[in-house]
């Protein structure tokens, strides 16, 4: 199964941006004449699988390698470097180039900064001196479809950068991300923001609609409706928590990466002895589709039917006669065999970790702590883990948590029904199944916000953290605002070829995989006027966003 995501199902034609950036690439490859090596900062690398194949680049001639401390060992007279904006590689190059020189290698150097070049990184190669021997360009790729319904901005350190270096650099990307999604599907006519952040990003994305304004016929016609923009730090209990769906639980103990996982053969049963497989995650994937998002309780129930329902009919065709009809949907199901075989073995091994009674006490210890009970037995917890010299993310993690859940979390909690008693996780009714009744804050807020806006909750609102504004685009004064979630009354909810319209939920610090599965419960519930698209600077968890901070800590 191919790793790049099939993304012919998205509500919006997010297929048409990623070969947009297909052949943007193409290009920058193509007029660079000859033999070439193309060598990719490996995080970037990554990122690219994402959006072109491999063996796509290689029927082009260019040889590929990872960008590395080491020189580029290769026979093509060109080098191209395709790297982030970073001062450090800079370093890395200009150590390849006059190693090059000292060997007598006559060779023709670009470097490619993705998005865009900076002053910082140019002015290094020129203190190296080796600016005048490098021609440089820019591969602006801001945004990559990571599925049908993600958009990632690729920019892992932008909640640590705001918060912590006052950097601001990487609202200038989300902004500009979100004003090229504007020239491909329209002006989008609503804005509502949370949080510092989000406040800048809208600011900034004005400032560019003044500067280089979209005076299209059909703008009053904008593919998305809403755009919402939430920063992390206005809900930091959520991604503290243990996510409890699927995917989620996937990505805390195994690393999603990339949209896929890499893990020992041996627990997807195949016997190579300390050989690593990648296992892709995405939509393409028609069961991992299925029960991705559901709670793991249900995913192992989900599973074993499915699994007993192809014994039955295994069963039925080999003791009675069959008809050719019969026989071919048994085959139909015979090809789902390898992705029920694949997510038996995942989920198999996902067990061996919930079951365990440390995850099972960690799991009551959010809870207590979420529910705000008692304060005493989670102090007693928490130095019980320092006691025990638990891994420092870990206890991180937890006080994290603890220290969120103080000040204004009563009235918040209580005000926004965040914890839901009896939460069906089989038949769920609220997003709070995603946490087995927990109801993510940041979900909440959006659910509020597409059912009725801001105001109604203001009073909630300024008891978290940062600015909320609430705006509509110039030129867009009769344009549609809000539906409700109790349905759609007209066509104004809808675009030209009846299909819902959309809102794009943009989170700036980052998103989780169960807040992504809260959102798409949302968009599917029954009298749901719109789509949802999620935007986010990178998928996170608990572990990835504390240890964001380490390099800070020293």
């Amino acid at each position: 199964m191919a790793q790049i995501p099939n993304l012919d199902n998205s509500p919006l034609n997010l297929k048409s941006l990623r070969e947009q950036s297909q052949r943007d690439l193409v290009k920058i490859l193509k007029d660079i004449r000859g033999k070439k090596c193309l060598v990719v900062e490996p995080k970037l690398g990554g990122t690219l699988s994402l959006i072109i194949q491999t063996s796509l680049l290689k029927e082009y001639g260019i040889e590929l390698r990872h960008l590395s401390a080491e020189s580029v060992q290769t026979d093509c007279s060109k080098v191209v470097y395709l790297v982030p904006s970073q001062r450090d590689l800079m370093k890395s190059i200009s150590s390849h180039v006059h190693d090059d020189i000292s060997k007598g290698l006559q060779r023709e150097y670009f470097i490619y900064f993705v998005p865009r070049r900076e002053i910082q990184c140019e002015r290094i190669l020129e203190e190296e001196k080796v600016h005048h021997l490098i021609t440089i360009g820019e591969y602006p790729l801001y945004l990559v479809p990571l599925d049908e319904d993600i958009l990632s901005f690729e920019l892992d350190l932008a909640y640590k950068q705001c918060q912590v270096d006052g950097d601001t650099g990487s609202l200038w990307h989300i902004a500009k991300a979100i004003h090229k999604l504007e020239s491909t599907f329209g002006v989008i006519p609503n804005v509502r923001t949370k949080g510092k952040a989000s406040g800048i990003v809208s600011d900034i994305l004005d400032r560019m609609h003044t500067e280089e304004p979209m005076n299209s016929p059909d703008m009053a016609l904008s593919e998305i409706n809403t755009l919402i923009l939430i920063d992390r730090e206005v809900d930091m209990v959520t991604p503290m928590c243990s996510q409890l769906t699927y995917e989620g639980l996937l990505d805390e103990f195994l690393h999603i990466n990339n949209g896929s996982v890499e893990l020992d053969s041996s627990i997807m049963g195949v016997q190579q002895e300390g050989k690593k497989m990648k296992v892709p995650l995405n939509s393409s994937d028609k069961l991992f589709k299925e029960i991705r998002d559901l709670n793991f309780e249900v995913v192992v129930q989900v599973l074993k039917q499915k699994a007993t329902s192809m014994k039955e009919d295994y069963t039925e065709i080999t003791t009675a006669s069959q008809t050719v009809s019969e026989l071919k949907d048994f085959v139909k199901k015979l090809n789902s065999l390898p992705e029920m075989t694949r997510h038996i073995n995942l989920a198999q091994h996902l067990s061996t970790f919930t079951s365990k009674p440390s995850f099972l006490a960690k799991l009551d210890m959010e809870h207590t702590i979420i529910e705000a009970s008692s304060y005493d037995i989670c102090f007693e917890y928490i130095e019980e883990m320092i006691h025990k010299q638990e891994p420092l993310v870990n206890i991180l993690r937890l006080l994290i948590l603890f220290s969120e859940s103080k000040s204004n979390w009563l009235t918040v909690k209580r005000a926004l029904q965040l914890v839901v008693e009896d939460t069906d996780t089989a038949n769920p009714d609220d997003i709070a199944y995603v946490f087995s009744g927990y109801a993510p804050l940041s979900i909440r807020l959006v659910q509020n916000a597409v059912r009725s806006g801001w105001r109604p909750m203001e009073e909630i609102l300024k008891l978290l953290p940062g600015p909320h504004i609430e705006t509509k685009r110039a030129g867009f004064t009769s344009s549609p605002s809000f539906g409700t979630l109790q349905g759609a009354s007209n066509g104004l909810d809808k675009i030209a070829d009846g299909r819902r319209s959309l809102v794009l939920v943009v989170f700036i610090g980052g998103i989780t995989f169960a807040e992504i599965a809260a959102l798409r419960f949302l968009s599917a519930q029954e009298g749901m006027a719109y789509d949802l698209i999620i935007g986010t600077t990178k998928i996170v968890n608990g572990h990835s966003l504390v240890e964001t901070f380490f390099e800070t800590f020293g």
